[in-house]
Formats: C-alpha cells, sequence, structure tokens
C-alpha cells in the first residue's frame, strides 16, 4: 500500500508542557460565576430571602431603641409587652429567611459543583495519553481532589458567607441612613480603611496562594510516586531517601502556606479595631449631637440603636476578612481545575472519521515513524504487514519500541509520518472507539477494579449476559478457580487485585479479552510475572484465545513466540530482523545468540 504523509511533530494540546496556574483569580471568579447562570431563578430568590433576613435582623436594633425612648423611659407595660412580642415575630422571621437561604445556596452550589465535577471527569476521559505522560498522577489527583474541594467551600459556604456579609453592610447602611446621617457617618468612617487594607493584602494574597496550592500539588505527586511504589522502597531500604525527598518538599509547601496565610491573618486585629473604633464615633458623635439642644433629634435610643449597628458594621467585615484566606485558595484551585477543562485533546477523530467495519485481520504498517518528544525518534521505517489469523512475535532490548508499535496500533498517539492500516483503513481515519472495539489486550500487569470477578470480566464488554461471562471464563482457563472462591463469581476482589494471585489476575485478563471477542488481539507479555506452571495454564487460555484472531505478542520469554508466523527483532527503533524461528536461527544473527543464551542461561542482552 502507499504510505500517507503526515506532518512530523506532535500536537501537545493547548500547554504541551505540565499544566502551570496562571493565577488570575479574577477570570476564574467568572467562570465560576458562570457554572450558577442555570440555577439564576435559585439564585435571585436567595437573594431576596437574604436581603429579607438581613432587614429584619436590622428591625430588631431599631425596635429595641423605640421601645427605649417610647416605653422604657415613660413606663408603659403594655407598650413594651407589644413591642417584646413583635421583637420575637421579627427575630423569628429572620431566622427562617436566614435557615431558607442557606438551603437554597447549599443545593444550588452542590448543582453547581455537580456540573463541574462532570465536566472535570468527562475532559479527563477525553485527554489522550500524551497528557497524562506529561503531568503526575498525584498532582491530578491534587487537582481531582484538593482543588475541586476548595471550589466547593467556596460555592457551598464561602460564596454564602460574602453575600450575606454584602447584603448586611449594604442594608445596613441604608438603615442608618434612613434614622440619621450625622450618626450612620460616625459609624462608617473606619470602613475606607478596611476597604485599603483588604485590596492591598489580597494583591499579595493571590500570587501566594497560587504558589501554594501548586506546592500541595507537587507533594501529592511525591506522596502517590512513592506510595505506590513503597514495596521497592522497603525492599531497597530508600525509606530515608524517600522520607528527605518529601521533607523537602513539604518544607517548601510550608514556606508558601505561611507566606499566604501570615498575610490574611493580619486582617483580624485590623477588623476588631475597626468595631471598636466605629462604637467609640457613634458614642461620641451621638453624645455631642444630644446635649447640643437644638432640633437635633437624637436620643437615647437612637444612640443605642447605633451603638449595636456599629457593633455589628464590624461582624460582616471581619466576615469577609476570615473568608478571603478561603476564597483566594479556592481561586488558586479554581484556576487549577479549569486548566485541565481547557486541555484540548491532542488526539481526535477527524471530521470526516468513519466507522472501522467488522475487520478481517489485516494490519499494515509502512514507513511508519514516531517520537514521544519531537526530534527524538522512537521508530523509524518502521514497515512490516500481518496478515488474518498470523501470530506476529515482537522481541528486543529494553526501549527498543516494542510496546510503542501497540500503542500506536492502539491510536494512544498518533504518528510523525507513515500509515498504519486494518483492512487497507488508515486509523487515523478512523474513529477510536470503532477501532479499539476490535482490538483485545491482555497487559502485563491487569488492572482490576474493586468489584465482583463477574464485573471485572464483564468489563471488556458492558452488555454481555452472566452466562456470556461465564463462558469467557471457561475458554480462559479461569471458571475453575473462580468458583473455588469465597462467593464464586460474586467475590469482590480488592484493590489492585490484592486476593489474588498474579496468574488469577492474567486469567481474569484473558477472559475480559474473550469476552470483547476481538479481530485484533495483543499479548503484551502476558507470562512474564508467573512461574512454569501458571505459564502453561495461562498459555493454554492464550492458544485459545488466539486461535482465528491476529495476535501480537511482545515477548519476554522467547519459548512464548516460537510458533510465531512472524517474528520481528526491534533495535532501536527498527525492525533488524524478521521471520519464523527456524528462519532467524538460520540466520544466526541477534535473535539467534539471544535465544541461545537465554536458554543456556547465560543472557548476554536485557530484554523487557
Amino acid at each position: 500500500m502507499t504510505a500517507v504523509r503526515r506532518g512530523k511533530g506532535l500536537n501537545h494540546g493547548g500547554m504541551g508542557q505540565p499544566i502551570e496556574v496562571t493565577g488570575d483569580s479574577k477570570e476564574a471568579f467568572v467562570r465560576l460565576m458562570g457554572y450558577l447562570r442555570p440555577f439564576r431563578g435559585a439564585v435571585l430568590t436567595s437573594l431576596i430571602l437574604v436581603v429579607t433576613s438581613s432587614l429584619l435582623t436590622l428591625a430588631g436594633p431599631w425596635l429595641q431603641g423605640r421601645a427605649i425612648d417610647l416605653y422604657i423611659r415613660p413606663g408603659d407595660v403594655d407598650g413594651l409587652r407589644r413591642i417584646v412580642f413583635i421583637l420575637v415575630l421579627v427575630y423569628l422571621g429572620a431566622w427562617i429567611t436566614a435557615t431558607l437561604y442557606g438551603r437554597l445556596v447549599a443545593r444550588t452550589a452542590q448543582l453547581a459543583m455537580a456540573n463541574i465535577r462532570r465536566d472535570l471527569f468527562a475532559r479527563m476521559q477525553s485527554l489522550s495519553m500524551g497528557f497524562f505522560d506529561r503531568n503526575k498522577t498525584g498532582d491530578l489527583m491534587s487537582r481531582v481532589t484538593n482543588d475541586v474541594d476548595a471550589v466547593d467551600q467556596l460555592l457551598s459556604q464561602n460564596l454564602l458567607t460574602i453575600i450575606n456579609s454584602v447584603v448586611q453592610i449594604i442594608t445596613m447602611i441604608t438603615v442608618m441612613l434612613l434614622l440619621d446621617w450625622r450618626m450612620t457617618l460616625a459609624a462608617v468612617l473606619p470602613i475606607p480603611i478596611v476597604v485599603f487594607v483588604v485590596r492591598r493584602i489580597g494583591r499579595l494574597s493571590r500570587p501566594a496562594f497560587g504558589a501554594f496550592q501548586k506546592q500541595v500539588g507537587a507533594m501529592n505527586a511525591s506522596a502517590q510516586e512513592h506510595l505506590s511504589g513503597q514495596r521497592s522502597v522497603i525492599a531497597l531500604n530508600q525509606q530515608d531517601k524517600a522520607k528527605s525527598e518529601f521533607e523537602e518538599i513539604n518544607l517548601s509547601a510550608r514556606s508558601a502556606g505561611i507566606k499566604a496565610q501570615t498575610l490574611t491573618t493580619m486582617m483580624l486585629p485590623i477588623m476588631f479595631g475597626v468595631g471598636s473604633l466605629s462604637a467609640v464615633s457613634v458614642i461620641g458623635v451621638g453624645a455631642w449631637l444630644a446635649v447640643s439642644g437644638g432640633s437635633n433629634g437624637v436620643t437615647v435610643g437612637l444612640i443605642a440603636t447605633f451603638v449595636i449597628y456599629a457593633g455589628r458594621i464590624s461582624r460582616p467585615l471581619t466576615t469577609i476578612a476570615n473568608t478571603v484566606t478561603s476564597i483566594f485558595s479556592a481561586l488558586a484551585g479554581a484556576g487549577r481545575v479549569f486548566e485541565i477543562l481547557d486541555e484540548e485533546p491532542d488526539l481526535v477523530d477527524q471530521h470526516w472519521a468513519f466507522e472501522l467495519p467488522p475487520v478481517q485481520g489485516w494490519v499494515d504498517f509502512e514507513d511508519v515513524e514516531f517520537s514521544y518528544v519531537p526530534n527524538q525518534p522512537i521508530l523509524s521505517d518502521m514497515t512490516f504487514t500481518a496478515e488474518p489469523g498470523q501470530m506476529i512475535g515482537l522481541v528486543g532490548p529494553t526501549g527498543a519500541g516494542k510496546s510503542t508499535i501497540i500503542n500506536l496500533l492502539n491510536r494512544f498517539y498518533d504518528i510523525d509520518d507513515g500509515s498504519i492500516a486494518v483492512d487497507d483503513n488508515d486509523i487515523a481515519d478512523t474513529t477510536r472507539d470503532s477501532l479499539r472495539l476490535q482490538l483485545g489486550v491482555v497487559p502485563q500487569h491487569t488492572f482490576l477494579f474493586t468489584e465482583t470477578v463477574l464485573e471485572n470480566i464483564r468489563f471488556g464488554r458492558l452488555d454481555a449476559t452472566n452466562e456470556e461471562v461465564v463462558e469467557a471464563a471457561k475458554l480462559a482457563n479461569a471458571d475453575h478457580f473462580i468458583t473455588a472462591l469465597p462467593n464464586g463469581y460474586q467475590t469482590v476482589v480488592s484493590e489492585g487485585g490484592g486476593n489474588l494471585s498474579t496468574g488469577q489476575r492474567q486469567l481474569l485478563a484473558i477472559a475480559r479479552a474473550a469476552l470483547a471477542d476481538p479481530k485484533l488481539l495483543v499479548l503484551d507479555e502476558a507470562t512474564s510475572s508467573v512461574d512454569t506452571r501458571t505459564e502453561r495454564e495461562i498459555q493454554t487460555a492464550l492458544l485459545r484465545l488466539m486461535k482465528d484472531r491476529t495476535s501480537f505478542v511482545i515477548a519476554h520469554r522467547l519459548s512464548t513466540v516460537r510458533d510465531a508466523d512472524l517474528i520481528l527483532v526491534i533495535e532501536n527503533g527498527t525492525i533488524s530482523e524478521q521471520g519464523t524461528h527456524e528462519q532467524l536461527m538460520e540466520l544466526n544473527g541477534f535473535y539467534a545468540s539471544l535465544y541461545s543464551a537465554q536458554f543456556r542461561g547465560r543472557s548476554r542482552h536485557v530484554i523487557d
């Protein structure tokens, strides 16, 4: 077939490098508010409720002041009873509306968060292997957990607090102005100081919290990496090295956290001083107006009302100051979440892509060139043909490119040049899903979910019946050990398949592939981690699975590819030798020396 040339160089999507924090808090906030747009009715109702609650709360001090002037000083007991009853109703109404507001905001926030989590998970599912190669799992997990939790706190708690506080300030100043503008000026005199301090500290805190979130991501990545490889750490007695590496990152995170938190905690004593200063100002101005005579209209009750307001006006300001830390942290986390949402998939179906029809099993690699990193080729001029039903063996040193060939056949990556075709259909012109539905993989290390054995096998084809699952297990030689488990097919597999042996996990992988019933099959060193007896059992299952299928076998033990129709010897990203076992032995080249050395137990070459 004719090679279809493509432009060289990998497209790494929007970033092309490990994702970084932008620190653009304003943009992150605007985008977060966009997730509330579908719930405009609920948001409007929340605003009405919070204004109502605030007005009712503010009516209390005014009624208390009126009680002093109209009923307490004259000694009107009946009037005092009436106003106390009204006060009870007012505060009860304030509590009811505040409760309804809180519940509505919490519900709305969780609906928005569900959409954010849905979009984030869907975006990550759309990204190719290249994205996950460039970003550490621990850092991605930090974004999905810590950063999303910070956003959740912003929408469900901090946003409620901020809105409530702002409405309190606005309504309080409005009510105070209606009562007496002079006393109002005395009460709000310290507010410009607060605004200046909050803006100044906020400007310094935003980048500080961005740096802190980044350090937390790096710390989680280090912890995840070392915990995943803890067996190797212990076996090699490298616990001290692991501790020192983590401690270095931990100290960096600590320093960044101290810097960020220190800036925001400075606001608390300032807010306390503001409340005290406001109360002193009100008492001083009110007393002067009251004793200066004339028609000032300032009474003891009015002064008492404004003293209460002056004490309360610092509360929402203090609340805002206390919330600033969480807000900056949440916005930094939101920025990290949006970076993933903005990541463009670097592997997409072309607009003309078609569904790959049921295949016979022809596979053609023609002049394929590929590099994970530009200008660092992994495969060069890779050309071979696999015919329907053939078994193709892939052997060679570690890093030669065997697994890369399989990755390209699965279209985990797009090639730089050349073409890969299945039944004369260039896979770059077909949809990825239709290709992968016809390609089964039995990996070297099987991943099992914390589910029943039945559901783990059914993962190969979700619409399979229980009977079909059992038949696939029988084909894979797995039925006998499954039925011997405590709950048979309903036995729950522990995390990572820890309650099953390596061989049992491999047999489940074979059953999973058998259930999918693919025409193309990949065996990625499926027997390299088991003993000889288990290997024979797995080999029997594999021979049944490979029957009438085009199979690609990455071999660690060369005995597994001795009967292959075609063996490709991969060295430095190229095919150095190819042929049957007998032909390659007669050639007396790399394969022959490797085979002889392996079976004599004296390997001069390292293979994976």
